[in-house]
This record gives C-alpha cells, structure tokens and sequence, in this order.
C-alpha cells in the first residue's frame, strides 16, 4: 500500500473514451419494482428472524462470531427480494421483478433489440429460463457449467433469432465480446459497482455500434436498496480517490468498516 501511495501520481491511465473515441454514448438507469403481499411478509418474517437470532449470538458469543450469520442473512434477503422461490422452490406467490423484466424483454424483442440478463443466482437464471420457455421465446443461456461458451456466444452474435441471453454475472462478466446486444439488464445487484460495470461492458467495447442502454432492477424497501446506496457511496469515495491521488488501501478499509456497520 506503501508503494502504490509513492508511485501513483506517476502513473497515467487511460479511460475508454480516450482509448475508443469512437463508441457510441452508454445510459444507466435504475427501475424500481414494489413486493407484492404474500413477497413482502416472507421478506419481513425472515428479516425479523434473522435479527432475533443475530441479536441473541451477539450477545453470547460478541459481533466476530455472529458475521456468518449476518452474511447468511444478508444473503436470504437478496434472495427474497429477487425472486421468494429462490428461498422456498414450492413459492406460488407474485414476483413483481420477473413479470417487470418479462415485460421489459417482450417489449425489447418487438422492437427488434438484443439484450444481456445478469444475475449472479444461477437458480434466479434458470427460473427466467423457464418462463422464457413457456412463452416460446428464444434465448442463450450460460453459467459457470455450461460447455461450448464459444459456440453459445456466436449463436446470440450471428442470430437474429435469439435476441436475449442469460449469463451468470460470475461465467460472464468478463472476457465476452457481446456487441450484437444494446440493452443490459442486471436482475439483482452486486456489492461492488464495478462489477456491473464489467458485465455492461460485455456489450459496449470496441464494435458496438449502437448506443447501449443498462438497467438494474431494484426491489424497493429491501436490502437490493441498500446496496445501490452503498454502490453510489463507493462511487463517491473513488471519485475523492481519484481526486487526490489517494492509494486504494484506506478506500477498502472505509467500505468495509461501512458494510460491517
């Protein structure tokens, strides 16, 4: 850390616009979906659970022994949010994100758009799999298990008749030249921004054409909202990073003493 404080107002670096002038512009935009009822009390019964167990392991054992639970928590929140079933596979209640981002892709395909749909639950993946499958819609699906990345990558490039493609956000963040797509859409988001950052890039690089618009669907009044909060914080903070010549050692420690709080 030492080091890289001594030697970074040396170091010159280059952004995407300086490197390809020639890309076409990129919007963001985040799209709000309410929980419906039989969501919403799943999400406050487990919420409520979680807290009554963390608060009870906090006081026997101290705040050390309690961070796997919280991070399990944490997890089973996300999940709710995103979709109950990834928590409870017999669920038969509403899920207001699905049938926002179902809307959104039959829209989109109507208008002769392709699009990329990241998550970072491959079990979420494979419900919107599902669902694209019963309204015969055609897609590309990958995840950290799916052979053949190559031949499945050329079939979304070079068909027309396969406008929408699943991707892992850990199998296909990086590494992937999807410039056929112009619309992004990321189901449930990620601690780190810059990740999300990643996985769009996937469609605006070198040989996109087209402008490249991104949404990221966030359940309101939920964990997913305190993420995105977290996400402009950081963005804040390495923007000061930036400003100053700051090393990235003391930014990490200030993110994690906020996420532990």
């Amino acid at each position: 850390a030492t080091l890289r404080a001594l030697v970074y107002p040396f170091i010159l670096r280059r952004t995407k616009a300086q490197v390809a002038p020639e890309l076409p512009p990129r919007a963001e935009r985040v799209i709000y979906a309410d929980m419906d009822g039989a969501q919403r009390k799943l999400y406050e019964q487990t919420r409520a659970r979680y807290q009554a167990e963390l608060l009870n392991l906090i006081e026997k054992k101290g705040l050390n022994d309690a961070r796997f639970k919280l991070l399990e928590g944490l997890l089973r929140l996300r999940q709710i949010a995103i979709h109950p079933g990834l928590v409870q596979p017999r669920y038969k209640g509403g899920a207001p994100k699905l049938e926002l981002l179902l809307e959104t892709l039959e829209t989109l395909q109507s208008e002769n758009h392709k699009v990329l749909v990241f998550s970072q639950f491959v079990t979420m993946l494979k419900l919107v799999k599902r669902e694209l499958e019963a309204r015969r819609l055609k897609h590309v699906y990958l995840d950290g298990r799916t052979p053949d990345r190559q031949a499945r990558v050329d079939k979304f490039q070079n068909d027309p008749a396969y406008p929408f493609f699943l991707i892992s956000l850990k199998a296909g963040g990086v590494g992937l030249n999807l410039t056929a797509a112009d619309y992004v859409i990321h189901l449930d988001p990620w601690w780190n921004p810059a990740v999300e950052s990643q996985a769009i890039d996937r469609a605006h690089r070198i040989g996109q054409s087209k402008h490249v618009f991104a949404y990221r669907l966030i359940a309101r009044d939920t964990v997913e909202e305190k993420i995105a909060e977290l996400q402009a914080l950081r963005e804040q903070l390495q923007a000061t990073k930036q400003a100053w010549g700051q090393s990235e050692a003391p930014l990490t420690g200030t993110i994690c003493g906020l996420i532990e709080g």
